[in-house]
Formats: C-alpha cells, structure tokens, sequence
C-alpha cells in the first residue's frame, strides 16, 4: 500500500480569491494521477487554512475567523466523504491561536475524516519554539495525533524577495528546518513526549542539524553556556519557564543561559519527514541520518508537478532493503497515523 501524506487540495471558491496553481482545484485530475501511479491513499490539508499561499497584499492569514475555518474544513470533509478510500485530511492550526481558535481544532478533529494537524513553521517571524505555542503542542499530545510542519506562504527572510518561485523551493524549505531545529532545541518534545512531528519538504536541512544543535545547547567557545549578559527572564505576558523548567528568553531576543532540552539532537532526531524534496541526495541523507523508520512517501502534490512516478522510483532507489522501502511508501505512515483502526 503507498500512501501519500503530503497533498493539497482547495476549494473552488478559494481560487477565486486567492492566486492559485489550477491543479489546487482539480480533484479528478489529482485523483486520476493517483491512481495511474499506484498510491492507493492521500492525506490533503492547507498550511494557510482558508487563506492563500501565495503573499496577498491585505491578507493575513493567521486572522480566519473560526467560522471560514470551520467553512473550509466542512468542504474538506465532504470531499473526503466523497472519496472515503482514496482521501484523508489534516486539521490546519495557528500554532499561537487563541483558546477560541484551538477550540475550533479540537472540535473539527473529532470528524473521522481528519487524522493529523497541519501547522504553519513560523507566524509572523516567530517560531515555534516561542512559549505561546504551548497551548498548541498541549493539544496536539492530548489528540495524539500526528503534526505535519509545514512552511507558511510567507517564510522569514523572504519579506522583500520578490520571486515567488525562490520564496516557493528556498525560503520554505528553510523556514522548516529551522522550526524542527527550534522545536528541538526549546524541549517540546522533553515536555510532551507522545508528540509525533513531521516535517514537511523534507524536514528542510534538519538532517544536517543533530551535531549544530548539541553545539549550540553547549557552545565551548562560551565556556559552556550562553554569553553571561544574556537575559534569562520571560517577556512581560509569557509563561515564567521554558519546556524545560529553565527560564525563559525574551522572544526574538538572546538564547536562555541554558539550553531548553538536554539533549536537542537527540529530540530531532525522534521527528519525521517527508519525501518530497525530490532529491536523491537529500532522501539518502535523511535514511541515514534519522532512518527509513522515520520517513513517510510525501509529494507536495498538488501544486508541485513532479511525475508521481518518478517520485516512487526515487524511493525504490534508496540504498535501504526493500522492506524498509515499503515502510516509507506506506508502512509507517499506516502505522503513525493508525489508518487501519480508523474508518
């Protein structure tokens, strides 16, 4: 069985405001393209909620009502019904959103139609090792369902790059890795440990990161620690502590004396990925980095328009045994998101 755990999908009247690839709206297309390649089940969800991937001027996607939200995830949910053994869907969630907001997540996730949550990599600049999203990996460890981290339209450093296609293939593929890298380093994992994280593209650069980050929970060059002048209280508002139980640092300010999780590479190394890169290179770093136990097949298709073909090739290709090949088609993601006992 292949299954698929990174496509999108949108509503006809989504393409109608926003600016969209025309495959976005085009479910038989998707379903068509499926099914000649052989992937039996795909699990579809939005990064942006009910808004757009693209950067629209006046748009802010993270202030969606909870009525378009629950608007969305209806039409999410009877297209799901209407093709019960081929679709799946993810909740989207504003990592920071507000008691009303994960309210809404809470009650959409009770549909059987939805089986993990989607959540932008960065809000504004902000990542999620920020205390606010606290209340959002609280969720997401009681649901114990799977997270995808997905990068938002709009990732940070790309504000004044103006070409849509390098914002698309470079500036969210590293507005991932960074957000794995910072969930790992903040201790989210230490706090709620049944979370189960998946990044998306690849999980960005986080293959390279295991060794980056152990130096910087204990940077020699410090003498073990932070600089001495660093703040180490929260921002006026925030939570006292950090995951961990240490202090907080202020946010978008210096790193905390010391480090949130006492073993982040470690945490990073306890996360997930997708295949969706498509790049050989990038596939083998990754089986060998964190292992085919923690890959799941991921297209990023629709929009990305890469032959589903080849994509599987890609996998069958990895100098991994064939039993772990099958794992990554299908195997894991069977078992991580528990299809089998769902309807």
């Amino acid at each position: 069985m292949i299954i698929d755990i990174h496509g999108h999908l949108s509503p006809p009247e989504a393409a109608e405001r926003f600016p969209m690839p025309p495959s976005l709206t085009d479910v038989d297309g998707m379903l068509a393209a499926r099914a000649q390649a052989g992937i039996d089940l795909t699990i579809i969800g939005s990064p942006v909620g009910a808004g757009a991937m693209a950067r629209v001027p006046g748009v802010d996607n993270f202030k969606q009502p909870r009525d378009r939200l629950r608007g969305f995830h209806a039409w999410m949910s009877g297209l799901i019904a209407s093709f019960p053994d081929q679709l799946r869907g993810y909740v989207y969630a504003n990592p920071f959103g507000d008691d009303d907001h994960l309210e809404g997540v809470r009650e959409t996730l009770a549909d059987p139609a939805f089986v993990g949550l989607i959540t932008p990599s960065s809000v504004h600049g902000e990542l999620l090792g920020s205390p606010r999203s606290d209340s959002f990996f609280a969720l997401a460890a009681e649901a114990g369902v799977p997270v995808m981290v997905h990068a938002p339209a709009e990732p940070i450093g790309t504000e004044r790059v103006d070409d849509i296609g390098f914002v698309e293939q470079i500036g969210r593929f590293g507005d991932v890795g960074t957000a794995m890298a910072m969930i790992a380093f903040a201790g989210w994992l230490d706090r709620y440990p049944g979370l189960r994280l998946i990044g998306a593209t690849g999980g960005g650069a986080m293959a390279l990161l295991p060794e980056r980050l152990q130096t910087a929970a204990r940077p020699r060059h410090w003498g073990g620690g932070a600089p001495s002048g660093a703040p180490s209280g929260p921002p006026s508002g925030a939570p006292s502590q950090a995951p961990s139980g240490r202090p907080a640092a202020p946010a978008g300010g210096p790193p905390p004396s010391s480090p949130r999780s006492a073993d982040p590479g470690a945490a990073l190394q306890r996360m997930y990925v997708d295949t969706s890169p498509f790049s050989p290179a990038h596939l083998s770093l990754n089986a060998e980095v964190l292992g085919p136990e923690r890959m799941l097949f991921g297209s990023d298709s629709p929009p990305m328009s890469a032959p589903l073909e080849d994509l599987i090739r890609m996998i069958e290709k990895l100098p991994v045994d064939k039993a772990s090949q099958q794992r990554i088609l299908g195997g894991n993601a069977e078992a991580l998101f528990d299809l089998r006992s769902r309807p």
